[in-house]
């Protein structure tokens, strides 16, 4: 079983390349493993697409897991308060304050 690697954008101007690459992921029956550990930039609309496509196969009975977590992915999937759906454990603390990179 391969990652999907999700690459190091995760921006608002690369959803829609996100979205049609990870369209075909929608109903393999395997595990989808996500492979986010070279993301770099990362805006809530990446983790939106990300979103939709866990719950849509979840939906579906797939199981989609994140195969490597970049520090920029995790810090921003916990901000947002969506680390149950990523399978992040819920104790894991901050790499740094929230609120110093919220601008």
């Amino acid at each position: 079983m391969n990652a999907v690697p999700l690459g190091e954008d995760l921006g608002i101007e690369s959803c829609t390349e996100l979205k049609d690459r990870l369209a075909p992921c929608l109903a393999q029956e395997q595990t989808l493993l996500l492979d986010g550990s070279g993301v770099a930039r990362v805006h809530t609309a990446g983790v939106q697409v990300l979103c939709a496509l866990v719950r849509s196969r979840a939906e579906a009975g797939l199981r989609t897991e994140l195969d490597g977590c970049s520090e920029a992915l995790h810090d921003a999937i916990r901000i947002l308060g969506l680390g149950e759906q990523f399978g992040l454990a819920p104790n894991q603390q901050p790499a740094k304050d929230p609120v110093e990179d919220a601008a």
